[in-house]
């Protein structure tokens, strides 16, 4: 191996530089990367003496680190900040593995004992080299995603605050006029909802990174919470007819009263913005012995079929039958509803007709669900 580093290393920018569109206007010095160092790694490896105790200790993964950050975390580095996903950088090593063992075949078509014990070194000494850069990868990116979530929740919320600390100050500082009023009454209105949208891409973001929401359970009556935040909805939609009908039955258990509240703002606003202005919005509450059901029910334009499976994907919407931000919705609002309640252990899905109408059905277990018991 030693012998054909040349051939190597250009194989290696050879399968680099089809990675576009992240490639194009590299150098090859940059597709290269630290591929030499990585193969020095991987020869000294196979080339140092190795007792049976190291051999598994190796084997598990768990080989002592001669170096603070070694060529396969600092390849890691440089292929993340040059754009590289996960799937090419690790395809690189994919590459690699093929490329030398298709020449140490080459070279040597009759292989012995030796051989096979060399191959297989070699395969342990690249696995160990794909985990490190996996891991520095991986690493690096939930250090931004930590960054990005503390950025929207400290550094774009201190100036909305301020501008609606502002607003409420305005009328106590002495007297306004009606302009005025309404002035402060818009900026304060504006405010809370970036708040929202911040609430909201931060949510997004901990989902879309793999973290589940952080949910605060509190004993709560799931018919008296539907009953005041539909109460909200039609006071904040007057012209619109909203049906609340609340079996008979236990609605009491542990939840996330703002993120249920969430759960309704998001479900309720789809209704309104994708439902007829002239038809009802019909909202439900059941219960069983472990959890209860929402239900919300709207007839609209119904989603196409082909639709229904990725309706709750982010950045997905429909076409809106009314509502003025029908153009500017990203089509959040039922993505953070299903992870609220994924978070709850809960399920939802939805059912569309033109003779049923659009029905969002959600359960919510009573409890924080039970770890499984793994028996050894």
């Amino acid at each position: 191996m030693s012998e054909n580093i040349k051939p190597i290393v250009i194989e290696w920018e050879n399968f680099a530089r089809t990675l576009t569109p992240t490639a194009d206007g590299m150098t090859p010095l940059g597709l290269r990367d630290h591929i030499h160092l990585i193969l020095q790694f991987i020869v000294d490896d196979i080339q140092s003496e190795q007792s049976p105790k190291e051999e598994t200790i190796k084997s598990r993964g768990k080989k002592a680190r001669n170096r603070a950050i070694t060529a396969a975390e600092t390849h890691a580095a440089l292929r993340l900040s040059g754009g590289f996903n996960i799937g090419q950088m690790t395809s690189e090593y994919r590459a690699l593995r093929a490329s030398v063992i298709k020449l140490w075949r080459r070279t040597n078509p009759f292989m012995d004992e030796k051989d096979f014990e060399d191959l297989t070194r070699f395969n342990e000494a690249i696995d160990q080299e794909l985990m490190e850069s996996v891991t520095y990868y991986t690493h690096e990116v939930l250090r931004s995603k930590d960054l990005f979530i503390g950025i929207l929740g400290h550094d774009l919320r201190s100036p909305v605050q301020a501008i609606m600390l502002s607003a409420e100050l305005m009328p106590r500082m002495g007297p306004i006029n009606e302009r005025q009023a309404m002035l402060a009454g818009n900026m304060s209105e504006c405010a809370e909802r970036i708040s929202g949208l911040i609430d909201t891409l931060t949510d997004v973001t901990r989902a879309r990174f793999g973290a589940s929401l952080p949910i605060i359970r509190s004993q709560m009556d799931f018919g008296y919470v539907a009953h005041q935040l539909v109460d909200e909805t039609r006071a904040a939609h007057p012209g619109r007819n909203i049906n609340l009908d609340v079996a008979p039955g236990n609605l009491k258990g542990e939840w996330d009263k703002a993120r249920i509240g969430q759960v309704f703002s998001n479900l309720l606003g789809n209704a309104i913005q994708y439902g007829f202005q002239d038809s009802s919005i019909d909202v439900g509450i059941a219960s069983d012995k472990d959890s209860v059901t929402l239900t919300v029910r709207n007839r609209g334009v119904p989603i196409p079929a082909n639709k229904l499976s990725t309706i709750f994907d982010p950045l997905t919407r429909a076409t809106a039958t009314t509502g003025r931000h029908a153009s500017t919705n990203l089509g959040l609002g039922l993505y953070i509803t299903q992870e609220i309640v994924v978070a709850h252990g809960g399920t939802i899905h939805v059912t569309s007709s033109e003779e049923q109408g659009t029905t969002f059905t959600s359960c919510f277990p009573r409890s924080r669900p039970k770890p499984a018991l793994h028996v050894a």
